[in-house]
């Protein structure tokens, strides 16, 4: 096993997460099950695996304020329309309106903006990230990516895993609807089932199921 999840596989698991959180927050129900992370070295093209996501799933594009992530920006909205897939851009707010994203996603370090950016665009798909157990989730967010669940190799990998227990904890306290992300691959992908999440966030096992 080389701990790929196969793609029809990966999207069974986000849709039946979905489906549970939904019948017990209706919230879930407006949201996507699956979420591709992109990372500038480890998916240097994204558009071609945001090209091969199933019509419901969503790209948060991370640019990092980098001179290309405008470009990078705007071939997803391309390449995400004709897809089906929603885009939301990683908390550059004028970036997001530029391109016609479907929403924003805020890091941790700015949650606080989360009202002001409901208040300007009550459109908007909100989510944020959330790594410590003690914070919650502001009430303009939509939903929030709990991380890192799993051992993995995102960029800040010296960051513990949650597991399991912690997952269900933060889902507990976060106050919104909450992805899993971190070290997803065939085996833990399969162990969310029953956790509560309302779907899948990550950039390797999207990429590994479709291709970078």
């Amino acid at each position: 096993m080389d701990g790929r999840v196969p793609p029809d596989e990966l999207w069974r698991v986000a849709l039946d997460l979905n489906r549970a959180a939904a019948a017990v927050d209706p919230r879930v129900a407006r949201l996507p099950p699956l979420i591709f992370m992109t990372d500038p070295t480890r998916t240097p093209q994204p558009w071609r695996t945001a090209a091969r996501l199933p019509p419901g799933a969503a790209v948060i594009h991370r640019g990092f304020r980098r001179a290309e992530a405008a470009d990078e920006a705007a071939r997803l909205r391309d390449v995400t329309r004709v897809a089906g897939v929603r885009l939301l851009i990683a908390e550059d707010a004028d970036l997001a309106a530029s391109v016609g994203a479907d929403g924003l996603h805020l890091p941790e370090r700015v949650l606080g903006r989360a009202a002001v950016v409901r208040g300007t665009r009550p459109d908007w798909l909100l989510t944020g990230a959330l790594h410590a157990p003690e914070r919650s989730a502001p009430c303009a967010l939509d939903a929030v990516l709990i991380s890192p669940v799993f051992p993995h190799g995102g960029p800040s990998p010296d960051r513990p895993p949650l597991g399991l227990g912690g997952l269900t904890a933060m889902l507990a306290a976060a106050g919104a609807p909450a992805y899993a992300l971190g070290g997803i691959d065939a085996t833990t992908a399969r162990l969310l089932r029953g956790s509560g999440a309302c779907g899948i966030a990550a950039v390797g096992a999207v990429t590994a199921a479709l291709g970078r």
